[in-house]
């Protein structure tokens, strides 16, 4: 590493570095306006050489200065200071500790520019990556203090205040106070701008805060569809899945179902299916099924389910797809949705030349599923499902045999196909089926039935709800 000549030889090599700490605070404690000034400068460019056991000494002169000098260069300096060490990780606890978050959080109020930016960094660095320090903002009243610097303020320094303010969403009583003091437009605001970090923290707090119907539909109000949509297109893994989750939770009512669509949500849904985090795939099944409810999202949801079964990505993707497509057709409406989308040839070549038995399983279990509809069977029938059905009952996995036996059932109650499927009941194990799942059939109708004559009120009792 280039050597600098000015340098003194023992601050170069690191020889003196606790001596130079000692020196450094005595400095500080000074009264005199340039000495302090003096060695502000020497340990702004000294303290990245030097090791953290002779810095942590120096965190108390700092505090003590950003606190009671009386000139706002000093305070700057001395912030400018903390913020450096804030980088490193042992400090933010240990600045916090020193009672740095209070100290900045007072100074806010009627800030230069300048000072105000240099406040607001160092702030923003020791809540975002330590906790105690956000309850530490939070007792001190950082809230309703940070909330009303956003409501003012127009310049660069506004990146720092959402960034604290996503660390303090982290903490459950600051979410159970922001709807109060009117935050939640802010924390929308935040999941579209700044660090990626504070970005999927927002996010995260969108998430938390939408499991409560009332405060969901604000934040849709505030933009979180396009912000969380926003995050999903251009954040890195964790953002990705956390956004993910969040523009789920809030898509969750039946308003907002289109809106998430139209929003450009399903592609970006279909990238977490197909990518390498469960977690991801699990997001993306689960939101897919509350989208669907909408029949114009399963349009074209099943399009690109179609896609990613017909294309050659992982067998975890396609698993997951089926998956999402065997829930899909149980909606009502969705059942042509299913067959218009050509999803029927593909599940039965899946469950031709299926890559895994899982995949088989799958296939044929939404191709049971659709089989309970007249037009879907006549499209099965023309791709040859009879014959492969009748294969699969004949053969030795108990999953495949059950489901194309449900299948084939379905397709014996239809004149037109009941010769073609006759050989089926000379097959021991279909009878069994058969028998079984009439049973199961009929305790479904005698509970339907009992169902049927109970009121309202008996349910409400029986659940101990009130009506």
């Amino acid at each position: 590493m280039h050597q600098n000549p000015s340098d003194k030889k023992p601050i170069e090599e690191g020889e003196d570095w606790e001596e130079l700490s000692l020196l450094f605070s005595k400095a500080l404690s000074s009264q005199s306006h340039q000495t302090q000034l003096k060695a502000l400068a020497q340990f702004s460019r000294h303290s990245n050489r030097a090791p953290d056991c002779s810095l942590i000494p120096t965190v108390p002169s700092l505090v003590s200065l950003l606190s009671t000098a009386p000139s706002p260069s000093l305070r700057s300096l001395a912030a400018r200071s903390l913020s450096s060490l804030s980088r490193r990780a042992a400090f933010p606890p240990i600045i916090g500790e020193a009672g740095a978050v209070p100290a900045l959080l007072r100074q806010l109020p009627g800030s230069t520019a300048p000072h105000r930016t240099c406040l607001l960094k160092c702030l923003t660095r020791l809540v975002a990556s330590d906790r105690s320090n956000r309850v530490a903002l939070a007792r001190a009243g950082g809230l309703p203090a940070i909330l009303d610097e956003l409501r003012s303020c127009t310049d660069g320094s506004r990146r720092y205040l959402l960034e604290t303010l996503t660390a303090l969403a982290m903490l459950l009583e600051v979410r159970r106070a922001i709807v109060g003091f009117g935050g939640l437009a802010f924390i929308v605001e935040a999941a579209g701008c700044g660090s990626m970090a504070s970005r999927t923290r927002a996010a995260q707090a969108i998430g938390l805060l939408g499991t409560a119907r009332r405060v969901r539909h604000t934040l849709v109000d505030s933009g979180a569809v396009d912000a969380l949509v926003g995050l999903m297109r251009d954040g890195d893994g964790p953002g990705r899945i956390v956004a993910g989750n969040a523009l789920g939770i809030v898509s969750s009512h039946v308003d907002h179902l289109r809106l998430v669509a139209r929003a450009g949500a399903v592609p970006l849904y279909v990238e977490l299916l197909q990518g390498s985090e469960p977690l991801g795939k699990e997001i993306a099944e689960d939101v897919f099924c509350v989208l669907a409810v909408a029949e114009e999202n399963a349009v074209s949801i099943m399009e690109h389910l179609v896609g990613v079964l017909s294309g050659d990505g992982g067998e975890e993707a396609k698993g997951a797809a089926l998956d999402v497509v065997w829930d899909i057709a149980m909606y009502k409406h969705s059942v042509p949705v299913v067959r218009n989308s050509g999803a029927i040839p593909v599940l039965i070549g899946l469950m031709r030349h299926g890559s895994s038995d899982d995949l088989r399983e799958k296939a044929l279990r939404a191709i049971s599923q659709l089989s309970y509809e007249e037009e879907n069977r006549e499209a099965m029938e023309e791709e040859g499902a009879i014959r492969l059905l009748i294969d699969l009952v004949k053969g030795d996995s108990d999953d495949l045999r059950e489901y194309a036996a449900e299948a084939l059932i379905c397709f014996a109650e239809e004149p037109r196909y009941r010769e073609r499927v006759s050989e089926i009941f000379e097959i021991p194990s279909f009878l069994v089926i058969q028998e079984r799942m009439s049973r199961i059939n009929a305790a479904g109708e005698r509970m339907s039935s009992s169902m049927g004559l109970l009121t309202v009120e008996d349910l409400a009792s029986d659940l101990d709800f009130g009506i």
